[in-house]
């Protein structure tokens, strides 16, 4: 049942995506719209068409209609105003010597001000290069320290897997992530290959971690008697994302891969409840 419309915009080209209420425009796929904000309404390109959803979703941003010639120009000039003041902040932690690294700028118009994001290893003092920024651009300006994080969502990337960083495309927000997540998704426990490209532990081992522990739950654990299409055998691995099970079988020793609905409960457990058939009987009906 379809209950609701919804789209998706980005800021930026291949950006993260923000979810709207159409509001009862109809955009295309590369259409310009404009986006409420807390600084006013901003422009986005629309990269998902509105289209209806099965889920009702509360609470989204409205679609506050088709962006004019203005608000595409007035968008530039802030595009431009942004890249100016990253070359100036840039210029002048060089000059001055600070163990700072530039990773976004935005521009509020109200005000107006521009908030330049930076990391650093640690804590710095960067009250001098606020006066003279400040000075450079006639404006306000303010600094805020990122995290690794916020760093690898707000410069965007291409992860491990080879597609869009998570941050910087859909993730609303950054969740604790466990060395045993990685573990129960049978990965190794090897930094380079958990590690994301902020350094830290990869944010997909959070949100996919309950389908393992779901398809654990309801499989043959390694080490289990099961029955297979193919004959019995004993389950020796999981393949979770092609929802297979991994059954080493008894005739030869072949491996072969089983949907789950195919593969039998436990041996074990059937021997347990019903009883092994005893030699004698087997001998009584071969005779």
């Amino acid at each position: 049942m379809l209950v609701g419309m919804m789209m998706a915009v980005s800021f930026e080209r291949y950006g993260r995506l923000y979810y709207l209420d159409p509001g009862g425009h109809s955009p295309s796929v590369g259409d310009k719209v404009l986006v409420p904000t807390d600084d006013g309404p901003e422009v986005a390109e629309c990269v998902w068409a509105p289209e209806w959803v099965s889920e009702e979703v509360d609470d989204l941003p409205v679609c506050e209609g088709m962006a004019t010639r203005a608000d595409i120009a007035r968008d530039e000039r802030n595009r431009t105003r942004r890249a100016e003041a990253r070359s100036q902040a840039k210029r002048l932690i060089r000059a001055n010597g600070l163990p700072m690294k530039v990773v976004g700028v935005d521009y509020l118009s109200e005000g107006p001000t521009f908030v330049v994001y930076f990391s650093a290893p640690h804590r710095v003092d960067f009250r001098d290069l606020i006066r003279e920024m400040s000075r450079a651009l006639d404006t306000r300006v303010e600094f805020r320290q990122v995290g690794a994080r916020d760093e690898a969502r707000l410069q965007g990337g291409i992860g491990p897997c080879g597609r869009d960083l998570c941050c910087a495309t859909f993730l609303k927000d950054f969740e604790p992530v466990s060395v045993r997540m990685a573990k129960d998704q049978n990965l190794p426990v090897n930094p380079m290959r958990i590690a994301g490209a902020c350094g830290r532990l990869m944010c997909c081992l959070k949100y996919e971690h309950p389908l393992y522990q779901e398809f654990k739950a309801s499989t043959p654990d390694p080490g289990s008697k099961v029955g297979t299409p193919e004959g019995d055998g004993v389950v020796i691995g999981h393949d979770v994302p092609r929802e297979k099970v991994v059954v080493r079988l008894n005739d030869g020793g072949r491996r072969c891969a089983c949907d789950r609905a195919d593969v039998c409960g436990p041996r074990q457990a059937y021997e347990s409840t019903h009883g092994q058939r005893s030699t004698s009987d087997d001998e009584g009906e071969a005779g």
